[in-house]
């Protein structure tokens, strides 16, 4: 029987937490499920419930000093390995959204733009991109002056300026452009 799981990251442009990427192996077919940063944020949420109750799942999470250790293209790769060795069940079958896949003893399957056409995929790049959001506000506490809550650790306008004002925190990823420590 062909188990298939689908596998997403998130996070791998923003200047500041981890990269977090999910792996999913869907129950049941699950309506109107799309790449996550095309559906708007409430619209994620109920999806996300929905493929939580629906599906075998997992997450991996690479922090920003591995990040900066390793680079993000292996840190992004990390991060799927991890989600995909940590689902419950063992899939005959894993949809990669992008053109790389991390090593391991299964068969793979890139697919560019996966997370718009593959529902496996767009599952799993909506769970992570719901939990790495559900992150990056629970940042704003500790760091305000960044304003996590609205930019998710981004390069807006904002957290530029903030960056130049204050230089940068614990999460930020010392190596990425626009990153200015003090």
């Amino acid at each position: 029987m062909k188990i298939i799981a689908g596998t997403d990251e998130v996070g791998r442009g923003s200047l500041a937490g981890p990269v977090v990427a999910a792996a999913v192996i869907l129950k049941k077919k699950i309506n109107n499920l799309a790449d996550s940063k095309i559906i708007s944020p409430k619209k994620r949420i109920e999806l996300a419930k929905l493929i939580l109750q629906n599906s075998y799942y997992a997450y991996g999470i690479v922090s920003n000093q591995k990040i900066d250790e390793i680079n993000i293209l292996n840190a992004s790769l990390l991060a799927m390995k991890r989600a995909i060795l940590k689902l419950p069940v063992k899939p005959t079958e894993v949809l990669i959204d992008g053109a790389h896949k991390p090593d391991l003893e299964i068969s793979m399957k890139p697919i560019i733009g996966g997370d718009s056409t593959e529902d496996a995929i767009s599952a799993a790049s909506i769970i992570a991109k719901v939990f790495r959001d559900d992150l990056m506000i629970s940042y704003e506490k500790e760091y305000p002056e960044y304003k996590f809550k609205k930019n998710k650790g981004y390069g807006t306008k904002d957290h530029l300026q903030a960056l130049r004002v204050y230089g940068s925190c614990e999460i930020h990823r010392k190596t990425f452009k626009g990153v200015l420590t003090k």
